[in-house]
C-alpha cells in the first residue's frame, strides 16, 4: 500500500487514477511515499525521509525545492501541456482585451445612468474613445515555445497575425507541433524589435527573472502591448509601468497583480486565472497522478523536472532503481555487485541529466537485503528502491 500526502485539493478525476486497493491518499499522512500538490510552498517544509516522489498538478515548480530533492534522489513530476489550452485561450483573450479596449469600454458602460433614447445617444457618443485595432497583420512575439507557447503561436497564426518565436531550448516534441508559419528569431532582442505584441511563456528561474526589462521594452514598436501569463518576476513591473507612462506601451496584460499594477489605468490585471478551468485542473491532476503512479510502481520517469526521462517496459523480473551522482563507473559498480550476488541482469537502462544519473535494472531473482545494502553503500548512490516483480 502506497501512502500519498496531498498538500492542496487535487481534482477527484486525478485521484481516481490512484486505486484505493493500492493507495492511501489523504491530507494528513505520516511517512508518505509521495506528495501531490498544486501551489503549496514546500521550501520551508520538513519533507519526510520516506518521500520517494513529488507531483505538482500544474506546470510551474517554483514552490518546490527541486534541486534539494534531486540531491536526495527524489524526482519532482509536473504536468507540462496539461493546462496548455486553458492558458492559450486566456492569452488570446488578453490580445483581444487590449486591442479592443474591452475592459475600459465595459467600465464606461457600467457607469452609465441614462435610459431609453438618452442611453442610446450616450452609447454612440462614448464609443469613439474606445476604438481599437484588429489583429490580422500585427506581429506577435512569443517568448518560450513549450506546450503553451506553441499553442498560443499556432492560434495567433490562425487569427491572421504574423508570429515570431524565441526558444533556444525548444524540444523535438514541441517543434513537431509548431506551425511552419511561425518564424523563429535568433535572439531574444529580435523578438522585441519586430513585435507589436509580446507574450511570455517561460518558467521563473534565474535566467528568466526580469528578462522583460526596460532595455528590451524600449526595443518594441511604440504603443506595443505586453502580455504575461507565465510567472510574476519574468517581467520587470517597474519597467513596464514606466513604459506605459511614456507611451512606449499601450497596455500591459498580466495574471500577477500587485498594488502598483492594479492602480495603473493601462494595466489589465487578472487574478492568476491561467489554468483556472475545471478541464485544466482535471488534466493536470490526471497527468501527474499517472506519472507518480508509474514511478512508484515501475520506477519509470516521465515529465520530471529534476530527473532524466527513463522508461523501461516491465519483464517478469525483479526491478531495482538507483538514483546516483553522474560519475564514471557507477553502472559498472552496480553490475558488479549484482553479478557477485549470483544474479543475472535481464534488462538495464541508464540515463543522466547534469550531475544526476538514474538506472533501472531488472534481475532474474529476488535481490537479498545484503545485495541491496551493498548497492546503497556505493559512494554516490542517492536513493535505491526495490520494486519487486510487477503486480
Amino acid at each position: 500500500m502506497f501512502k500519498v500526502l496531498t498538500l492542496n485539493n487535487i481534482a477527484v478525476e486525478g485521484l481516481r487514477h490512484l486505486p484505493r486497493e493500492r493507495y492511501e491518499v489523504a491530507s494528513e499522512i505520516t511517512h508518505p511515499d509521495a506528495i501531490l500538490l498544486r501551489s503549496y510552498n514546500m521550501h520551508d517544509m520538513d519533507i519526510p525521509e520516506t518521500v520517494a516522489a513529488v507531483g505538482r498538478a500544474g506546470a510551474g515548480t517554483n514552490n518546490i525545492p527541486c534541486d534539494e530533492l534531486a540531491h536526495k534522489g527524489v524526482p519532482v513530476f509536473n504536468a507540462p501541456g496539461a493546462n496548455a489550452n486553458a492558458v492559450k485561450e486566456l492569452a488570446i483573450a488578453g490580445l483581444l482585451l487590449a486591442a479592443r479596449n474591452l475592459c475600459d469600454a465595459r467600465e464606461h458602460v457600467k457607469g452609465m445612468t441614462e435610459t431609453g433614447e438618452e442611453l442610446k445617444k450616450a452609447v454612440e457618443a462614448g464609443k469613439k474613445q474606445f476604438s481599437g485595432f484588429e489583429l490580422p497583420g500585427k506581429t506577435l512575439g512569443v517568448i518560450g515555445l513549450g506546450a503553451i507557447g506553441v499553442a498560443v503561436a499556432n492560434a495567433a497564426l490562425d487569427l491572421g497575425m504574423k508570429v515570431v518565436g524565441y526558444d533556444p531550448a525548444i524540444t523535438v516534441r514541441n517543434a513537431w507541433q509548431l506551425s511552419s508559419g511561425v518564424e523563429q528569431e535568433e535572439t531574444l532582442d529580435q523578438i522585441f524589435i519586430h513585435s507589436d505584441f509580446v507574450t511570455c511563456h517561460v518558467p521563473l528561474i534565474d535566467a528568466t527573472r526580469n528578462m522583460v526589462n526596460a532595455e528590451r521594452i524600449g526595443l518594441m514598436h511604440d504603443d506595443a502591448i505586453l502580455i504575461n501569463f507565465a510567472r510574476g518576476g519574468v517581467v520587470d513591473d517597474e519597467a513596464a509601468l514606466a513604459a506605459l507612462d511614456n507611451g512606449k506601451l499601450q497596455s500591459y496584460v498580466t495574471d500577477f497583480p500587485t498594488p502598483e499594477l492594479i492602480a495603473h489605468p493601462k494595466v489589465i490585471a487578472l487574478p492568476h486565472l491561467g489554468a483556472s478551468t475545471g478541464e485544466a485542473e482535471e488534466n493536470c491532476a490526471i497527468m501527474v497522478a499517472e506519472n507518480v503512479k508509474d514511478y512508484l510502481e515501475n520506477g519509470n520517469v516521465r515529465f520530471a523536472v529534476n530527473f532524466p526521462e527513463a522508461r523501461l517496459a516491465r519483464l517478469d523480473a525483479w526491478r531495482i532503481t538507483v538514483a546516483n551522482a553522474n560519475v564514471p563507473n557507477m553502472v559498472g559498480q552496480i553490475s558488479t555487485c549484482i553479478a557477485n550476488a549470483g544474479l543475472n541482469i535481464e534488462d538495464l537502462l541508464n540515463k543522466s541529466i547534469g550531475d544526476l544519473a538514474y538506472t533501472i535494472v531488472d534481475v532474474n531473482a529476488e535481490p537479498s537485503e545484503e545485495l541491496l545494502e551493498e548497492l546503497r553503500s556505493i559512494e554516490g548512490v542517492l536513493a535505491l528502491r526495490n520494486l519487486g516483480k510487477p503486480v
